[in-house]
């Protein structure tokens, strides 16, 4: 059946539309942090289908609030008020840290990202974007164009004039060398540099992690640091908060809380775990920005009553049992398991992330050369153990990407950390 599923995807979809694994699976249903695929196989899930999954599969919480919202209406578009879209904008807003904030729902994160990169545009009447370096911002053609990591970027068209700043990837580059605080001195001369040759630029755009890019991260206070710079020049600083979100990283509810002795940034963009697997995106903008548009706008799908309700079921979820916290602890204990494992393999260059936003970096042996063939080599030995993870980065696709749902035990940590032991000692 899985092979004749298969046949039929690559006859009518893209043959660019990835699968994993040299036979793919079909995930039929899930419980908790497990899933099952089409042929009865139970899989311990470390990677949430991409850090979206964020609190547990089938969560009952938010499958009730799905259900009872459908069972009421389930589309009006923005057309018409929606109490469940107003009442999680007035949660969001408070969260978010950004003064007199406000909230406008999509569909995605690339959607979201969009949106922050209009308003940007709008409110400074400029094209021009700062991007890091190694960055993913979506897959439409505007986000395509201001991702930094070639590999997710498959056309140099784009209606924007993007400039790329170091400084996203600690471990590699012509600073890596550098102590933290040299490191970001040098970052910052880069972008002072950079400035000093260009005009009126719109905005910042950063993920504090970077996601797809292969969790890497820069030190704590780059951005604080750059939003010196910034300002004196009126550039935005918009925060991709798609991944980092919601207290994934457990040290902070939003990743460029790292950051904070800059203050929130002008406006924060977000989706995947929010909706728990629903179809929510957003960004968060301080007024004078969200409000800069002077034409009509709408939403068709963006705050449906019924992704609004799971938001709003999963967002108390996750508050209300301290999933930041969890993510803090069992993703620190996690972290340091993994690195212990790592320290005895030659082809793990750096264990890096923060809660439970892991990277495994696999390099050949000896050198600082990405090993991608590695990297698929475990994330098929992996599965074959029953555990799903992902892979990331942006030197060929060599870092093993680990992000369960923020409700992983420990008891389910170490049985995840035996299962990627036992792989890269099969495989490395």
């Amino acid at each position: 059946m899985t092979d004749q599923l298969h046949n039929r995807h690559k006859a009518v979809l893209p043959d660019w539309l990835a699968l994993y694994y040299g036979r793919p699976i079909e995930i039929t249903h899930g419980e908790g942090r497990h899933v099952w695929d089409a042929e009865g196989r139970k899989y311990l899930d470390f990677f949430g289908g991409i850090l979206t999954t964020m609190t547990a599969h089938a969560l009952p919480e938010v499958t009730k609030a799905v259900a009872e919202q459908a069972g009421r209406i389930i589309h009006s578009s923005t057309l018409y008020l929606n109490r469940p879209m107003v009442e999680l904008a007035e949660r969001i807003a408070a969260l978010s840290g950004i003064p007199d904030a406000r909230v406008f729902f999509t569909t995605s994160g690339t959607e979201a990202n969009d949106t922050a990169l209009l308003l940007a545009t709008a409110y400074r009447g400029s094209n021009q974007i700062l991007a890091m370096r190694n960055s993913y911002h979506g897959r439409s053609f505007t986000t395509v164009g201001i991702t930094g990591n070639k590999g997710w970027s498959p056309t140099s068209l784009s209606p924007l004039q993007t400039l790329y700043v170091h400084g996203g990837v600690r471990s590699r580059g012509p600073y890596a060398h550098l102590a933290d605080a040299e490191f970001i001195a040098a970052c910052v001369a880069d972008l002072e540099d950079l400035l000093g040759h260009t005009r009126d630029v719109a905005a910042l755009i950063a993920e504090p992690i970077q996601g797809v890019g292969g969790f890497t991260a820069p030190p704590d206070g780059l951005y604080a640091a750059f939003r010196e710079v910034l300002d004196r020049h009126g550039i935005l600083w918009v925060s991709d908060e798609v991944q980092t979100g919601w207290g994934r990283t457990g040290d902070h509810f939003w990743g460029w809380q790292a950051h904070a002795s800059s203050g929130p940034p002008d406006m924060l963009t977000f989706a995947k775990g929010i909706g728990n697997g629903m179809s929510i995106g957003g960004v968060v903008a301080r007024a004078e920005v969200m409000n800069c548009l002077d034409a009509n706008s709408i939403s068709t799908f963006g705050g449906s009553p019924v992704t609004m309700s799971a938001g709003l079921a999963n967002l108390t979820y996750l508050l209300e049992h301290d999933l930041q916290g969890n993510a803090r602890r069992v993703g620190g204990l996690l972290t340091e398991r993994l690195r212990a494992i790592a320290a005895q393999s030659p082809f793990v260059r750096e264990v890096r992330g923060r809660g439970l936003m892991i990277g495994i970096e696999l390099v050949k042996p000896g050198t600082d050369e990405a090993n991608p063939a590695a990297a698929a080599a475990v994330l098929e030995a992996a599965r074959e153990g029953g555990l799903l993870i992902g892979k990331g980065g942006g030197h060929d696709t060599s870092v093993l990407r680990i992000a369960p749902p923020l409700t992983l035990t420990v008891a389910e940590a170490e049985e995840g950390a035996a299962v990627l032991e036992n792989a890269l000692r099969t495989v490395c």
